[in-house]
């Protein structure tokens, strides 16, 4: 296993981590809600079919809480005290029809939260990707047309900067030992 980034890799993607500890008390200001979003929506998509939509809670707001009421008990230990919680949805079929709307959404919708993920990591914001929540009483409490699936949430804040013992008692205060596998296995062919 790798454990360090090819020197050359950008710092937003060799810097990126997921933490499990929040600031509860820092504020994350619509403008750069703002941002995130517009990173979002101007990534790729077949066809561009923008096939992705978010719900967005800010800590403190009606949102949020309407979010966390839906989170497992895993992530209900970490994820409310994050600045933002989004819940990312992907439009899968045609409504009023059982056809496909795009055979790409849930592939595209990745490229979406990814865009949003750097831009977090561009604003000195952390992301936290997960999927430890109820998707269908989600999709309920937010009615969610069955042609739209809610897929993953996204916890996003910044870290303490003295850092703090997560409910695993590790430090999420720094930045953590991250181990890839090797670059030759990923790859099928000649290169």
């Amino acid at each position: 296993m790798s454990r360090s980034p090819d020197p050359v890799l950008h710092p937003l993607l060799s810097g990126r981590w997921s933490p499990t500890t929040f600031d509860p008390t820092d504020v994350i200001p619509a403008s750069e809600v703002d941002l995130l979003l517009e990173a979002a929506r101007w990534a790729p998509s077949a066809g561009n079919s923008q096939p992705w939509a978010f719900i967005v809670g800010r800590r403190g707001d009606a949102t949020h809480g309407r979010l966390v009421r839906h989170l497992a008990g895993s992530s209900a230990a970490w994820a409310p005290t994050a600045g933002l919680l989004i819940a990312n949805l992907a439009h899968r079929s045609v409504e009023g029809t059982d056809w496909e709307y795009s055979e790409f959404s849930l592939y595209d919708l990745g490229q979406a939260v990814a865009h949003l993920t750097f831009q977090a990591a561009a604003l000195g914001l952390s992301v936290r990707q997960f999927r430890a929540f109820d998707r269908e009483a989600l999709a309920s409490e937010f009615s969610v047309p069955h042609h739209w699936e809610v897929t993953t949430m996204a916890a996003i804040g910044r870290v303490p900067t003295a850092g703090r013992a997560t409910r695993q008692g590790k430090h999420d205060g720094g930045r953590p030992d991250r181990q890839r596998r090797p670059l030759g296995e990923l790859r099928w062919g000649p290169a």
